[in-house]
């Protein structure tokens, strides 16, 4: 009995371990592809940022060094842009908002007693994914164009001046992002308005609410973390896009943003520095302002 028990007392300590080695072999998958696809570009991206113009080099020639002045010399000469893509953003999230949130309540609440309706809804909300983002926005650029049936009509009821575009514009740009990323902010706001339990909302009638104070008292708090991750959702890579602002879509030289400044650096400048530099400060940023407005949205657990 007395050696039993000490041969239990040695394996049951062992058993933890054995779970825990289980567990870090069926982790090493995705830890090996984080590495591989996501710290290995990240740290040659920084390492690139970095780097100084060859002496003895041709044009896209550069090595490896410390030159932090990279970073001050692309603040200097493009923060018209990053002004600019971070407004885009803004002001194509705060629209993307108010036109996903009715909808996404009406198929998450309204809809529920019918389920056909619903799910007919949703196949419309996701149907845009079925196509290429680019041939969407090639699209829109066709339809919004100076011979374009709408735009023609606008000028004919004196609704534009004859010598007005709509293409190339901000409003353009905002209105392709807008469009473009709607269905990521329908989705996780639809998500939570499908859970929202409507007896809150009856009890907030029973206390002499009035449903617009229902709606903002109740209806808006209990929805905040689809509202967050909706607009994480659309705000990161709307900050980032390149195909609205791009001469060939719907943008025009005065709409360029960060990710159009990255691709012509790259591409076409040859200015590896410069660009890496640029995705630095835009993905830090980003960072900043994703924290912040987490923080203050009180929705941490969503990080």
């Amino acid at each position: 009995m007395a050696f039993a028990a000490f041969a239990t007392a040695e394996v049951q300590p062992q058993a933890p371990r054995k779970k825990s080695r289980i567990a870090l072999f069926l982790l090493l998958p995705g830890i090996l592809y984080l590495v591989l696809f996501f710290l290995t570009p990240l740290v040659s991206l920084v390492l690139t940022s970095l780097q100084a113009p060859s002496e003895f080099g041709d044009i896209g020639q550069y090595d490896y060094a410390f030159n932090w002045q990279n970073y001050v010399d692309v603040v200097e000469a493009y923060w018209p842009h990053i002004l600019r893509s971070f407004g885009y953003a803004l002001a194509a999230t705060v629209l993307a908002l108010a036109f996903s949130y009715p909808l996404a309540y009406f198929i998450g609440v309204k809809a529920r007693r019918w389920p056909l309706l619903q799910s007919l809804m949703l196949v419309l909300v996701i149907a845009p994914f079925f196509i290429s983002f680019l041939l969407r926005t090639l699209a829109w650029k066709q339809i919004l164009s100076d011979e374009s049936f709408i735009i023609t009509s606008l000028k004919a009821l004196s609704l534009m001046a004859p010598d007005a575009h709509f293409t190339g514009t901000p409003f353009a740009v905002i209105f392709g992002l807008t469009y473009n990323f709607i269905p990521f902010m329908t989705l996780p706001l639809y998500t939570t308005l499908e859970r929202l339990d409507l007896r809150y909302l009856e009890a907030g009638s029973d206390l002499y609410a009035n449903p617009f104070t229902v709606f903002r008292k109740v209806t808006i708090p209990l929805s905040m973390p689809g509202i967050v991750a909706g607009t994480l959702l659309t705000f990161i890579p709307a900050a980032g896009d390149y195909v609205n602002a791009s001469r060939d879509f719907l943008g025009g030289p005065d709409t360029q943003m960060m990710g159009n400044v990255i691709e012509a650096n790259f591409l076409v400048l040859l200015n590896y520095p410069a660009a890496a530099a640029l995705s630095i400060i835009l993905m830090s940023a980003i960072l900043v302002l994703v924290g912040v407005y987490v923080k203050r949205s009180g929705t941490e657990d969503l990080l």
